[in-house]
């Protein structure tokens, strides 16, 4: 005999909305929290993101910016980006809490680890890329400065502020985000969107579409395309090993479910 899928009763078009209405507002009160906290700490975010830059360059120098407002919007995105970073787990959370009514109560335990893993793999994926990835990206960029040969002009770096503020915050985003394929490949097959056997015969077809996602989401330069495309494949590489008794705990889920 089958269970609803809900310890609730079925509720009508106008509750869900309330509902929706309900879990959104949570997530906008948190992430405006979060920014308008973040905002007061925009120096010290500042000075923690320009930290590789300022250790691969060879001597003290200044960041600049040209125009009056630069560094006012430049502080206010940084507020935005550390606002969002904060406030992911609890919006990530409010998403759950308006699906799981709809699910079995085996679905609503096997949803909490992607609950965890999501904001997890998102900070690793950012962590990522500002440990490893900048400083070893910082130095190869700054190894085109030149002292002029021939009596012609040095080259030297002057970055704007916003410009490399942008950078840092664009390549945090795309590699946290990225970090997500696990979750994604994982609940694609453990919803039977996606069989294991297709991932392991799709490899060729996942290295083209992980390296043409890489060259859309990062900067214009080969450094950082290879600096994502080889993650992003290694953690295809990973779901599939995570994915192998998906298939079986699913069933062995549904069948538990119907026996109650």
């Amino acid at each position: 005999m089958t269970t609803a899928k809900s310890d609730l009763p079925s509720q009508p078009l106008i509750e869900h909305l309330l509902e929706l209405k309900k879990r959104v507002v949570y997530g906008l009160l948190a992430f405006f929290v979060a920014t308008a906290i973040s905002y007061y700490f925009a120096e010290d975010i500042y000075a923690f993101l320009v930290q590789p830059l300022a250790d691969a360059l060879p001597e003290q120098r200044r960041m600049i910016y040209t125009s009056l407002i630069e560094a006012f919007m430049t502080y206010l995105k940084l507020a935005v980006f550390a606002g969002f970073f904060l406030s992911f787990p609890v919006i990530a959370t409010q998403l759950y809490l308006f699906l799981a009514p709809g699910l079995y109560k085996n679905e609503r335990r096997a949803l909490v680890p992607y609950l965890v893993a999501a904001p997890s793999l998102f900070f690793i994926g950012s962590a990522f890329v500002y440990y490893l990835i900048f400083p070893a990206a910082w130095k190869f960029f700054l190894g085109f400065e030149s002292s002029g040969v021939g009596g012609g002009l040095p080259i030297q770096l002057e970055a704007k502020v916003s410009d490399y503020l942008s950078l840092v915050m664009h390549l945090m985003v795309a590699f946290g985000l990225s970090f997500q394929l696990p979750v994604v490949l994982v609940l694609l097959v453990r919803s039977g969107m996606v069989e294991i056997v297709t991932l392991r015969k799709g490899r060729r077809y996942a290295i083209v579409l992980i390296v043409t996602v890489a060259a859309f989401i990062t900067p214009p330069d080969i450094f950082s395309q290879i600096a994502l495309s080889v993650p992003l494949y290694l953690l295809y590489e990973l779901s599939i090993l995570l994915c192998r008794n998906v298939g079986k705990e699913t069933k062995e889920e549904y069948e538990g479910d119907k026996e109650e």
